[in-house]
């Protein structure tokens, strides 16, 4: 019997659960407590979002997912938490609304979705925010075509030091 794809499956997923594991490298904001209802990262208010400089809460959309205000580098985008993902993963849409431009040239295979093979390309971005949490120089992907929402993977997630899931509501804290 070949073990290779077992194998590969394994490592796969511990892969995976390695990057799942928090670094507690994120520093909440001084003074996000105080942020107005009028803030860029609230400008999008689709789902219901708490935060103190300690914790940001998520309410479970009616979807069943996840969804955070992300403010990238100034620009405010609306992301799926997806602690599966091992990065950052742009539409072709919210890149380019966030000045980030690529060559068709530069598209190459970035990783193995349930449907096949996933094509975009690698990119860093400045800053990403979420609620009372920062990170700079953030790992992400521009996925062209086929991702119908971007998702805020592990690139970001990892740097906070609990991402926790309690009932309907998903929460970062520090």
């Amino acid at each position: 019997m070949d073990f290779r794809i077992p194998l590969a499956v394994v490592l796969l997923v511990g892969g995976a659960i390695g990057l799942l594991m928090p670094t507690g490298d994120a520093v909440p904001r001084e003074g996000e407590a105080e942020a107005a209802p009028t803030d860029a990262s609230l400008a999008l208010a689709g789902s219901a979002v708490t935060w103190d400089e300690e914790e940001t809460a998520l309410e479970r959309e009616s979807d069943g997912h996840f969804y955070a205000d992300v403010v990238i580098d100034g620009t405010p985008t609306r992301m799926l938490v997806d602690t599966g993902a091992s990065v950052i993963a742009l539409t072709g849409e919210d890149a380019s609304a966030l000045g980030l431009t690529w060559d068709d040239s530069q598209i190459v295979p970035v990783a193995q979705g349930a449907n096949g093979v996933v094509y975009g390309v690698h990119t860093q971005l400045g800053e990403v925010r979420v609620g009372a949490f920062e990170a700079e120089n953030v790992a992400a992907m521009i996925i062209p075509e086929g991702l119908s929402v971007s998702l805020l993977g592990q690139s970001f997630l990892s740097t906070i030091a609990s991402v926790r899931i309690a009932d309907d509501r998903m929460v970062l804290a520090s």
